[in-house]
């Protein structure tokens, strides 16, 4: 087997030279009992350091349980010698007070193999009262432990139906919702086309409305308009020009009666001159009133 394993390659001689020669070694050896116990030959492969630590642990751990197994079987013949001696000498004493084996009634066997099964259930040394005894409280405690257990999972299952309950519930709850959902569908999106069409009209709308301010604003620009003049202004501008005829109609029905007058020219001239002076006055008293007005009002 070293023949093949170490074979006229050189690749595999020096990377088995880097090998631990324990670890081979002790692998070899484990390798060569294992095979000659099963009666076979140990068959051949290559060496390398992923398949010696893999084996290598595998013999150890091996050797460890047969070692224990080894330690357990001893005692387990020990012990199975000592109840040979138990028996022999209680058979003997049986024998000597005149009751063998044979001789028992058959109840009295059938209840000495209850007893002995009892014994081996309850996994005791022996079948005397106070290892029964012990046995049971043993039995007892953890009877009590199981209930324990079995009490805290009963309550943790009822905790747990009871979220399942909820959860049900509230999963119909939802699907509920989701239907009633699923057919507002079709109304809303209805209703989300006409606001759309109805925003695009008011989209288009303030873009009129817009372009019409700007056109307002540019006339307004134009005529002189300032935001000084609001409509108060506008309405004692009114009054005033209505005061301002009402002084000056007298003086336009005074010219209009010079229309009547024989034509004398220099008394007509001068009469013009006059009526014209009256009125360039009453033009500026206008414009001055104006003037006071708008100065008041900014």
């Amino acid at each position: 087997m070293s023949d093949k394993i170490s074979g006229s390659d050189p690749s595999v001689i020096e990377s088995e030279s880097n090998f631990d020669s324990g670890r081979i070694s002790d692998v070899k050896a484990w390798l060569a009992s294992q095979y000659d116990a099963a009666g076979k030959d140990v068959p051949d492969f290559e060496y390398t350091p992923r398949t010696i630590g893999h084996l290598h642990n595998l013999s150890t751990l091996s050797q460890a349980k047969t070692q224990v197994a080894g330690i357990l079987a001893t005692d387990f013949r020990q012990k199975a010698a000592e109840y040979r001696c138990q028996a022999a000498r209680v058979r003997e004493i049986l024998e000597n007070v005149g009751l063998p084996q044979e001789g028992l009634p058959s109840n009295v066997v059938a209840s000495a193999q209850c007893l002995a099964n009892v014994a081996n259930l309850l996994n005791t040394r022996d079948t005397e009262l106070s290892s029964f005894l012990v046995a049971m409280g043993d039995m007892s405690l953890r009877k009590s432990e199981v209930e324990e257990k079995r009490a805290k999972v009963q309550k943790e299952s009822k905790i747990l139906l009871d979220y399942t309950r909820k959860a049900i519930a509230r999963m119909t709850y939802l699907k509920r919702i989701l239907g009633q959902l699923e057919d507002d569908v079709a109304p809303c999106e209805a209703q989300m086309e006409n606001l759309k069409t109805n925003l695009a009209i008011m989209a288009s709308k303030e873009r009129q409305y817009l372009q019409q301010y700007r056109n307002y604003k540019a006339l307004l620009n134009r005529v002189g308009y300032t935001p000084e003049i609001s409509h108060g202004v506008l309405v004692e501008m009114a009054e005033h020009r209505k005061d301002l005829e009402k002084k000056t109609k007298p003086i336009l029905d005074t010219l209009r009666s010079y229309q009547d007058l024989p034509p004398d020219k220099a008394l007509a001239a001068l009469a013009i001159e006059d009526k014209k002076r009256q009125y360039t006055a009453a033009e500026k008293h206008l414009e001055d009133v104006l003037q006071s007005a708008l100065a008041t009002s900014e």
